[in-house]
């Protein structure tokens, strides 16, 4: 049996379901071709960016609260409606991706590159 990686699990969130890896990569393979290689580079810059020693726990707070409106269903719009679904959770993904822009080195932007390379192709 695995271990699950809990990410983390805030109880200002009021939610059932919990932030963890399996669930942040369950999305992002499920809905990578829906939401576009820009939202899914994005929520992989700052998961990489997460996983760096070097980031601090503010950012790393930032990022996870950005990351937990990716992965959870509840949004200001729905994921399901076409061409706008995604609209408010790439909003959400920048705004963390500019407060945190100094943990998001080459190497995090390097290993996107490479996953998102892996799914979409060239």
């Amino acid at each position: 049996m695995t271990e699950e990686i809990q990410l983390f699990s805030p109880p200002e969130l009021e939610t059932t379901e919990r932030l963890n890896e399996p669930s942040f990569w369950g999305k992002v393979q499920r809905f990578a071709r829906k939401a576009g290689r820009e939202v899914v580079e994005k929520a992989l810059w700052l998961h990489y960016a997460y996983q760096r020693p070097e980031t601090p726990a503010w950012a790393k707070r930032t990022i996870l609260g950005a990351l937990a409106y990716f992965i959870l269903p509840v949004d200001a719009i729905s994921d399901i409606l076409a061409g706008v679904g995604y609209t408010d959770d790439l909003t959400v993904l920048m705004i963390a991706v500019g407060t945190v822009a100094t943990y998001i080195n080459p190497a995090v932007k390097e290993q996107a590159r490479q996953k998102v390379s892996e799914w979409f192709g060239n």
